[in-house]
């Protein structure tokens, strides 16, 4: 069975992406699992590209 994590830290700046609440800002609608976002999204704090963050153990 794949884990899917909810949580996934920008290892640049810290932000985490929470996949219960998404990115609105940025038209990543709540639920949207962090492998579903484009490649194009960047971290809405420091601009990092999607490669620089990595899964929160919960």
């Amino acid at each position: 069975m794949e884990i899917r994590h909810k949580l996934w830290r920008c290892t640049v700046c810290g932000y985490i992406y929470n996949v219960d609440e998404g990115d609105p800002d940025n038209n990543i609608p709540p639920g949207t699992p962090f492998e579903a976002i484009p490649d194009e999204w960047v971290c809405p704090v420091c601009g990092a590209s999607k490669d620089k963050f990595e899964p929160v153990d919960e």
